[in-house]
This record gives C-alpha cells, sequence and structure tokens, in this order.
C-alpha cells in the first residue's frame, strides 16, 4: 500500500526544492507546494503521533488500519511488540548541525516519560540506524584518549573552557570518569568564558596555513560557529568523533551513544519513538544533567562507529543491529536502489538514482517478512 507520509519544518532542515524531503513528500501529494524558504528536514513514515502516516488510497491512517486488521503484521510481531509498528522509518536533509543528543534505553525512557511527559513524550527507547543518502558529515562518541590528551596540546581554547585541571587530570590518567569530568566543565562552562575562548580560537584558525588549520578541523568548527555563535557545543568536535560516511555507509546508534549530525541526506530507521535528550548546538530545550548523567563514556575511533553491513547476496546488503524491532536491508534492481527496513516487517523507499541523488520516489508499506537467522 502506498503512504502519504508527513514531514518535519525543523530549523536544521536542507531549505525549499534543494531538500530531499521536499522532494519525497512532494512525490506523495502531487498538489503540495514546496516553499523555497522554507526547511524541510524529516519525512516520517510510520505510526508515531507526531508525524503519522496515511494509507493514499483510503486517506485512512496507518495506526487505524493496523488496528483494524489484526494480522496485517504478522504474529511473530504481535507476540513481541502487540497491535503496534515497532519502527519509524525517516529521511533527513540536514542543512545545519542538529543537536548534541542521545537517547535513553528503555527503562530510563519510561522513567523519563513518567516525571516529565510534557518532555519526554513517549515511553519508549529510540536506537537507530542511519545510512547515507549523500557524503554525511556527523559526530558519534567519544574520541579514543590519545586523540583528546592531543587536542588539549593543540587547542589551549578547549582547555580554557573544559578547566585546566580536569584536563590535567584526563592527560594523566585517561578513564571514562575523567572524560566525564572533561565533558561536563565543556556542557556547564560560564557563557562568558565559552564565548572568549570560541573568538580566540576562530581568529587563530582563519591566521594559520589552511593545512595546519585543517589538522584542527576549522572548516567544520568554523560552519558550526556560524550557524551557532556563542555555543560550548562548537568545541564539542575535539572530544567527539568526526565520522564521514559515504553514500551507502552507515552508523549504529545505541542509548546512551552521544551523537550529532553535522550535514548531509541520510536514512534512519529506529524503534518507534521521539525520545532526545539534547545539550548544545540546538535551539530546542536542553536538558544537560540528563545528558551528563546517561552518557556512555567509553571511547574508540571513528571506523569503529561505522556499522557493517552483510551481504546477503550480488544485489542485497543487510544492515543488522543488535536490537529486535527493527534491521534495513539495501536492494539493488536496475536503475533503482529500494532501501527497506525490517526485522519481522517490511517497508520501502523506492529511489530512482537515474535523475539526480535527491530523485527519490515514495513509501509503500508490504507483507510481514521474516529474514533468515533471526529467531
Amino acid at each position: 500500500m502506498e503512504l502519504v507520509c508527513a514531514y518535519q519544518q525543523y530549523a536544521w532542515g536542507v531549505k525549499g526544492r534543494a531538500s530531499s524531503v521536499a522532494q519525497l513528500a512532494q512525490a506523495g501529494q502531487p498538489q503540495m507546494a514546496i516553499d523555497e524558504s522554507k526547511p524541510y528536514a524529516e519525512l516520517w513514515m510510520g505510526t508515531h503521533p507526531n508525524g503519522p502516516s496515511v494509507i493514499k488510497a483510503s486517506n485512512k491512517s496507518l495506526a487505524s488500519f493496523i488496528e483494524e486488521e489484526p494480522g496485517c503484521l504478522g504474529s511473530i510481531v504481535t507476540s513481541k511488540f502487540g497491535q503496534t509498528l515497532p519502527f519509524l522509518f525517516k529521511v533527513l536533509s540536514v542543512n545545519q548541525a542538529l543537536s548534541i543528543q542521545a537517547h535513553p534505553n528503555k527503562s530510563h525512557a519510561e522513567e523519563l516519560h513518567a516525571s516529565r511527559p510534557d518532555v519526554y513524550k513517549d515511553p519508549n527507547h529510540k536506537p537507530e540506524m542511519t545510512i547515507a543518502l549523500t557524503p554525511f558529515l556527523a559526530l558519534c562518541g567519544f574520541r579514543p584518549a590519545c586523540e583528546i590528551v592531543q587536542f588539549f596540546k593543540d587547542v589551549p581554547e578547549l582547555v580554557s573552557v573544559v578547566g585546566q585541571a580536569s584536563a590535567e587530570a584526563f592527560t594523566a590518567q585517561p578513564s571514562a570518569a575523567t572524560l566525564r569530568t572533561c565533558f561536563t566543565g565543556l556542557m556547564r562552562a560560564q557563557k562568558g568564558v565559552v564565548e572568549q575562548a570560541l573568538v580566540a580560537l576562530k581568529a587563530r584558525l582563519l591566521s594559520m596555513e589552511s593545512e595546519d588549520a585543517e589538522r584542527l578541523h576549522a572548516s567544520t568548527f568554523l560552519m558550526t560557529l556560524i550557524q551557532y555563535p556563542g555555543d560550548g557545543g562548537c568545541l564539542a568536535l575535539y572530544l567527539l568523533n568526526l565520522v564521514k560516511l559515504q553514500p551507502g555507509q552507515a552508523m549504529f546508534l545505541g542509548p546512551n551513544v552521544i551523537h550529532a549530525y553535522l550535514q548531509g541526506d541520510c536514512i534512519e530507521c529506529m524503534a518507534c519513538s521521539d525520545n532526545v535528550v539534547r545539550a548544545g548546538l540546538t535551539p530546542k530545550y536542553q536538558d544537560v544533567d540528563t545528558l551528563l548523567n546517561m552518557l556512555d563514556y567509553d571511547m574508540a575511533d571513528a571506523q569503529s562507529r561505522i556499522f557493517q553491513s552483510v551481504t546477503v547476496d550480488a544485489n542485497c546488503e543487510l544492515f543488522n543491529p543488535p536490537v529486535p524491532d527493527f534491521a534495513v536491508e539495501a536492494i539493488k534492481q536496475g536503475s533503482y536502489v529500494i532501501t527497506s527496513h525490517f526485522k519481522w516487517t517490511k517497508y520501502r523507499l523506492i529511489t530512482n538514482k537515474g535523475d539526480g541523488p535527491a530523485s527519490y520516489s515514495r513509501g509503500f508499506l508490504t507483507g510481514v517478512h521474516k529474514p533468515p537467522g533471526n529467531p
């Protein structure tokens, strides 16, 4: 069945017809007028109440159809998740950085929803699979200790915000505890201290030879600084991995993994939730204390953050994360790449590569599918 999908116009999205999201939304709703001055950030395909999909032929919500057709998801889905679609599928067009963030595990999500339902609007976890459609830039996970120590040496402006004592303690004994102290210093630093450091670092980077400046990721730092002037999150670049995905490469974001998308188009598949704990690089509500307390402070390199797919055959790649809610499969058929995600239920976004990188088609929900090797 063909779906008409909701779209979100968050400020960080690509504007107008240049947005893949706008093109996809219009493909499903030909009468839709695209406003060239407005951002089109996310296309949602699923049953989440913040952006429910509608069946095109009947104008009935997908959630209502599932409720009225008890067998449509199959016995495996309903036995594990009840009469509800367990995942949400999105397409993102990212024009500017969107919040330094993490997602809670299931029990923590339930606690947050119970205590602050106005902020955390559902009780579900939100593990995510991110697959690049274009070259895609993101921050993900904390850097290896050796890289952080080197940046403390090369970026004194960072040390001035984190705190000299904290940086020295980490350098002497890198650990999750000393890293947490450093990151807490960054996230809780006084506004005046942060602004002074950002101004000084900007001036220094602009005065450096280009090769030396890029060793300090000048272009990425300056990009985020233009987008979020005065925001200490711009310095998080030196504590977090800068991950550069090529089309078809993926990241899996489990609970409590810090990340921020910076630029590019991607698809996301996730458990059906909209729970996000934010701190930095956003005008939205920032729950700094919750984020600092929940984060995984493990340190690993950028390459380790790239999720490896499994080749099923010459035309199919499977991205199978360690969660029961979903998996993602990319199927190549002639001039089309069909990206579907499933673990127990199959759902497809059809992409026509023949007309350019942002020439996508529309969403379809098909029958129940149980991939080989899953219980």
